[in-house]
């Protein structure tokens, strides 16, 4: 399904949604209303960044000229701010209402590495309103504004980002330890600067900085701050079409507060070991339609956020109404992304046509307790994986900050029978999920559900699922969950464990014949566990004293 298709389909929301109950897309139904998303309405006028001095050689620094042209335009009332071919060395843009950023074919923005460009600025960066230096382009408080072309948009990142030793080869390693810069003292991270160094071991919740309160404070680690290369926010009728971004500082392209956002056919492309390398995360946006866009980055592909704890709670916007269609993720944490910065909720999603081939995770919805928020009235159809690192399918109520493999790697535990937690508006839930028409070959683990005991992962249904494993599914601390027409094939250990869980149905489950234990079931808290399978049976089925009781097989 093409844009076309999409935005004439959310045309016929209002008349269809009387009749249907909601929206059509790509023949199916939106499970809730969705209205028109139309594109930004931009002035037929134009003019070329070489009309106002700048020079397209890769080396003639045209901030200035790509100021002045938007200026120019934006007096006018906005139009066209043509990027000819060439190589456009540049510091900060700002778009303004009405103005398009075009770049045409062969034109190639690199943004200066000189951090001196980029002044600190206030923006919002991982859900907190903090600190940053100003994004490479960035818009605030503007509508109708757009950035679409053939070209590409290189963000420099190499001369921001710290490395992790671990993601490098040895080779690359002591390139980058010649280049300059600061090796950490145990010698497994390299950091641009001593600045950087700084704002990284003075306290930091990942990378917001836990102490600094003042702008003197946190121009002290300045290049610790580093910039996401798009930065749109609390803006209205918006287009990003066409261009390849590349390389960015942190995340590539960073919505937020935005109403109204098309984004079609971009590739968002950094290396693998880009530590926050992020293709897009829309936060707390209303109205998106993402499709034909293609993902190939150091941290997750596409991710879904709305604020983080007590900011994000406050804030109260929450991201709904999206729209996800015919995209692929190739390397990268996750490949559809909720959370970990939920707490101002996120509803009214849907996810189709996706195509997940080398990410650490393939369908990732994480978030923990202090976050807050509800995620709810999700649906995602038609997704293919292939050579997943970690988990096909990951709900993680416990998450800690990193990637799923590195959570692996440091032995994350498993606990049969977790103390349960007060509940109040710190304590994030999930909840009426639905999932349908999954394939994937190979993956570490076919699903995981990690709920919180006194917060379940609930009302969830995974039905036509084909999983190729090295092991297989586990559910815990879950309530209403539906496994229908799914076949697990794990290379060893059960193909379903269970760890109290409440009101689960495994309708038509397959897994290969002739399993020593199929089915492992486990804790104090399960009750009403209905499991119909051919491969299933009461010989092969391990099941703790606690569990037993619990659990019916339908042979």
């Amino acid at each position: 399904m093409n844009l076309k298709h999409i935005l004439m389909s959310l045309a016929a929301a209002a008349s269809l949604a009387a009749c249907h109950g909601g929206a059509e897309n790509s023949g199916a139904a939106l499970p809730f209303d969705m209205p028109q998303v139309a594109r930004p309405v931009i002035p037929a006028r134009s003019a070329s960044v070489a009309d106002f001095g700048g020079v397209g050689d890769g080396s003639t620094l045209s901030t200035e000229a790509f100021a002045k042209a938007i200026a120019s335009l934006s007096e006018q009332g906005g139009g066209r701010v043509v990027v000819p071919a060439g190589v456009w060395y540049t510091g900060p843009i700002e778009l303004k209402d009405n103005i398009e950023l075009h770049l045409d074919r062969n034109a190639m923005i690199v943004f200066s590495d000189d951090k001196s460009l980029y002044p600190l600025v206030q923006i919002t960066f991982e859900g907190l309103n903090t600190w940053r230096c100003q994004s490479p382009i960035s818009a605030t408080h503007a509508k109708n504004i757009a950035i679409t072309g053939f070209g590409v948009i290189d963000g420099n990142g190499d001369a921001w980002r710290a490395v992790k030793r671990g993601k490098l080869t040895e080779g690359q390693w002591r390139s980058k330890v010649r280049s300059g810069g600061i090796v950490s003292d145990d010698g497994n991270t390299w950091y641009p600067s001593e600045s950087f160094k700084f704002g990284a071991t003075s306290g930091s919740d990942q990378n917001v900085s836990t102490w600094a309160d003042s702008k003197e404070d946190f121009e002290r680690m300045r290049d610790f701050l580093r910039p996401v290369l798009v930065a749109v926010h609390n803006c209205e009728n918006v287009l990003i079409e066409g261009v390849t971004f590349q390389n960015s500082p942190c995340w590539h392209i960073h919505p937020a507060m935005c109403t109204n956002l098309i984004v079609n056919d971009i590739t968002v492309r950094c290396p693998h070991y880009a530590q926050n390398g992020d293709g897009i995360d829309i936060e707390s946006c209303k109205n998106v339609v993402l499709t034909g866009s293609r993902f190939d980055v150091g941290d997750d592909g596409i991710c879904i956020k709305s604020g983080k704890d007590k900011a994000g709670r406050d804030r109260g916007i929450p991201c709904e109404n999206i729209i996800v269609d015919d995209c692929i993720v190739f390397h990268g944490h996750g490949g559809f992304v909720v959370g970990s910065e939920m707490s101002g909720g996120v509803k009214n999603v849907m996810v189709s046509n996706c195509t997940f081939s080398g990410t650490d995770v393939g369908l990732r919805f994480k978030s923990t307790r202090g976050r807050g928020g509800v995620v709810e009235n999700i649906r995602i159809e038609n997704i293919a994986m292939n050579d997943i690192v970690q988990d096909a399918l990951l709900f993680d109520l416990f998450y800690g900050g990193k990637s799923a493999s590195e959570a692996v790697e440091e032995g994350t535990g498993e606990a049969t029978d977790m103390v349960l937690r007060p509940v109040d508006e710190t304590t994030p839930a999930f909840r009426n999920i639905h999932i349908r028409n999954v394939w994937c070959r190979g993956a570490r683990r076919a699903m995981f559900f990690n709920g919180l005991p006194e917060m379940n992962v609930e009302h969830v249904t995974v039905e036509n699922a084909r999983i190729f494993a090295r092991t297989g599914a586990e559910i815990c601390e879950s309530t209403d969950v539906l496994l229908r027409d799914v076949t697990v094939v794990p290379e060893r250990g059960p193909a379903l464990k269970l760890n109290n869980v409440k009101k689960f149905r495994a309708e038509e489950f397959s897994c290969p014949e002739g399993m020593e234990c199929a089915l492992q079931a486990t804790g104090s808290r399960n009750r009403d566990i209905l499991v119909s399978s051919k491969e299933i049976t009461s010989a092969n089925a391990c099941l703790s004293a606690g569990a037993a009781g619990a659990v019916t097989i339908d042979e």
